[in-house]
């Protein structure tokens, strides 16, 4: 019997695409975050043993606005200079690429700490109109949901909670992705075994971020 038998019942999560997805970024005084570098990989349900990765996977390095340099201090956490990505492509036509290349319909987005990627997402909605549209699974509302006694639910904690291996190249988009894909089918097949989520509509409306490019549009009035 698959780890998330009590879930695989539900037709909404069989045929349903899960791309995990993580953001390096630049933190701009004064402005917005940018984002410098973008990895996702996907994931899709296998009858005996749950989401397992489907063989797409992508990693782009993005050239950020002049206002939004890569600091010493963005080098020091993510190992990335300037010098990696002064020839790289705008976000904008990154974003717009993998929007295009993505696989898989229906399909919802999996990251840690989902309100920061949803954030990217949502600022560059025009380039990449596709994944603004989609709820994005947040891996923190899942292991709350699944172990709400745990001290602290940052990735770093919950890798060593789950004693997952660590990622050699951790605060790389890459490495990022594929411990949080094997992060989310632990606590998928929790959520699922305890029957603490028995359909894809409860996982969503429990653990997910709704599209904020999904809600009407606000009208200025002068």
């Amino acid at each position: 019997m698959d780890a998330v038998t009590h879930l695989a019942h539900d037709a909404d999560f069989r045929k349903t695409t899960f791309h995990v997805i993580d953001f390096e970024g630049t933190t701009p005084t004064g402005y917005p975050p940018e984002p410098i570098e973008v990895a996702v990989v996907s994931l899709q349900h296998h009858p005996q043993q749950g989401p397992q990765p489907t063989g797409f996977r992508r990693e782009s390095l993005m050239r950020p606005p002049a206002h939004a340099p890569v600091t010493p201090s963005v080098t020091m956490h993510t190992g990335i200079n300037a010098q990696d990505i002064e020839n790289s492509a705008p976000a904008s036509e990154v974003l717009a690429h993998l929007d295009a290349a993505l696989p898989g319909a229906p399909a919802v987005l999996v990251a840690h700490s989902a309100s920061v990627e949803a954030g990217f997402l949502y600022r560059y909605r025009t380039h990449c109109p596709g994944m603004a549209m989609l709820p994005v699974l947040d891996t923190i509302r899942m292991a709350k949901l699944a172990h709400p006694d745990l001290p602290a639910y940052n990735l770093d904690a919950l890798i060593g909670h789950f004693s997952l291996p660590y990622p050699a190249a951790r605060h790389r988009a890459m490495a990022d992705v594929e411990v949080t894909a094997l992060l989310f089918q632990r606590l998928l097949s929790h959520l699922a075994g305890s029957r603490k989520v028995t359909t894809l509509g409860d996982l969503l409306k429990r653990c997910a971020k709704p599209p904020r490019a999904a809600e009407p549009e606000q009208l200025a009035f002068g």
